[in-house]
C-alpha cells in the first residue's frame, strides 16, 4: 500500500488530479437532496474517504451534514480546506484501512466513496471492509462510486459480481447501477472510460 501513497502523493505534487472538477455524483445528489420516490435522508454524521480536495464534503456540509473527510496526501487536505473557507468540515490524514486507529470516533450515517475503494489492493479491501464497518453506525447508508477494470486508466477498478459478496457479512446491497452523471464527454476525449463508466452501489449496514 506504501506505493500507492507515494504515486497519489507525487500525482498532487505535480498537478496531475483528473478525478477531480468532476460534478458530484447523481447517486449522492439523490440521498441527500431526495427524488420524486425517496426523501431526502435525514441529517447527521458522514464520513468522506478518500476525500481529495474536499467537494464531497463541502457539498455535504452545505447541506447540513457534520462531515469528517479523510486521505493520505496531505496536499489535497491543504487544498479541501481552502475550498471549505467557512464550513464546519474536519478534514484528517488518514489511512482507510486503519480508521479505527485514527480517533475520528464512529457512529457515522453516511459513508461516501468516490473513487478510493477501486484502486485498493485484495487485502486492503479486507481491511476497507472492517474498518468502515466499524465506524459506521446501525443502519448506516455506505455509497461507493466506482469504476470496473479497464473503466478508467491507471485504476484497478471493482468488478460488479464482487461487490456484495465482499460486504456481505455487515452490509446489504440496496442498489447498484450506472452513474448518471459522469462528464463522459470528456472521459472519452482523454481516452478514458470508454464502454465502461463508473458504477454505484448503495449499502445498508446490518443492525
Amino acid at each position: 500500500m506504501a506505493s500507492k501513497h507515494t504515486l497519489f502523493r507525487v500525482f498532487y505534487r505535480i498537478g496531475f488530479t483528473p478525478w477531480d472538477g468532476h460534478p458530484i455524483a447523481q447517486s449522492l445528489r439523490d440521498l441527500v437532496e431526495g427524488t420524486n420516490d425517496a426523501p431526502p435522508l435525514p441529517t447527521g454524521s458522514a464520513l468522506d474517504l478518500g476525500c481529495g480536495t474536499g467537494d464531497s464534503s463541502i457539498y455535504l456540509a452545505q447541506h447540513g451534514w457534520k462531515v469528517t473527510g479523510i486521505d493520505f496526501v496531505p496536499k489535497a487536505l491543504d487544498k479541501a480546506r481552502a475550498k471549505a473557507a467557512n464550513l464546519s468540515v474536519d478534514f484528517v490524514e488518514a489511512d482507510v484501512t486503519r480508521l479505527s486507529q485514527t480517533g475520528i470516533g464512529s457512529g457515522f450515517q453516511l459513508i461516501v466513496d468516490n473513487g478510493c475503494l477501486h484502486n485498493m489492493s485484495d487485502a486492503d479491501r479486507d481491511a476497507y471492509v472492517r474498518e468502515v464497518s466499524a465506524v459506521a453506525a446501525p443502519d448506516a447508508r455506505l455509497l461507493i462510486v466506482a469504476f470496473v477494470p479497464g473503466g478508467r486508466f491507471g485504476v484497478r477498478g471493482v468488478e460488479p459480481a464482487e461487490m456484495e459478496p465482499r460486504f456481505a457479512s455487515v452490509w446489504t446491497l440496496l442498489s447498484a447501477s450506472e452513474e448518471r452523471d459522469l462528464d463522459q464527454a470528456r472521459l472519452r476525449r482523454r481516452g478514458e472510460g470508454k464502454d465502461t463508466p463508473a458504477r454505484y452501489y448503495l449499502f445498508q449496514r446490518n443492525t
